[in-house]
């Protein structure tokens, strides 16, 4: 495996991650969204009256994707591909 490649694989786990975060996120905001509600007025609403309020999947990502690449690992990398092939 070169390095490009393992590179590739850890970005594909971080996404994985990401997925996985959001699937328990979910699963405790649907547990959390039956019992828990404000009074507004007369009327008692939802805490969290959408999922994104919650968890916010899209901010999750832009912040995996702001992680700045190491300019010397990139580099390494680079020299690597060319040594492997």
């Amino acid at each position: 495996m070169t390095l490009r490649e393992y590179l590739l694989r850890m970005r594909a786990n971080q996404l994985k991650r990401v997925d996985r975060d959001r699937d328990i996120h979910y699963q405790a905001w649907l547990t959390f969204v039956a019992s828990s509600t404000k009074e507004q007025g007369n009327k008692t609403v939802p805490l969290y009256p959408k999922f994104k309020d919650f968890f916010d999947y899209d901010k999750q990502l832009k912040e995996l994707e702001g992680v700045k690449r190491d300019p010397k690992l990139a580099r390494l990398a680079n020299l690597a591909a060319k040594v492997n092939g």
